[in-house]
């Protein structure tokens, strides 16, 4: 199974901690995530199921492409990390 970390500026809505998950693609491994946590979904993806602009996710430590990165097909050994951007002063 595919490794899947969450930044931890998102640990009031899901655990940060790396978990193993089961999917062919991003979108999958994340999708069960969200199964367990819902309120996650809201913090990665917009209401159309698009990546949010101020997310990042990162795949074996490389940041991946925003309009591809959901369908990126993953395999046992891949580490997803998703990143959530901050601002402010």
């Amino acid at each position: 199974m595919a490794s899947l970390a969450f930044t931890p500026h998102l640990r009031n809505v899901i655990d940060p901690t790396p978990r193993p998950v089961a999917g062919a693609t991003v979108r999958d491994a994340l999708e069960a995530c969200f199964e367990e946590s819902p309120a996650a979904r809201g913090y990665v993806l917009d209401d159309q199921g698009r990546l949010r602009k101020h997310v990042a996710i990162f795949l074996n430590n490389s940041r991946g492409d925003p309009a591809t990165i959901l369908e990126t097909s993953v395999s046992e050994t891949c580490e997803i990390f998703v990143m959530q951007a901050l601002s402010g002063g």
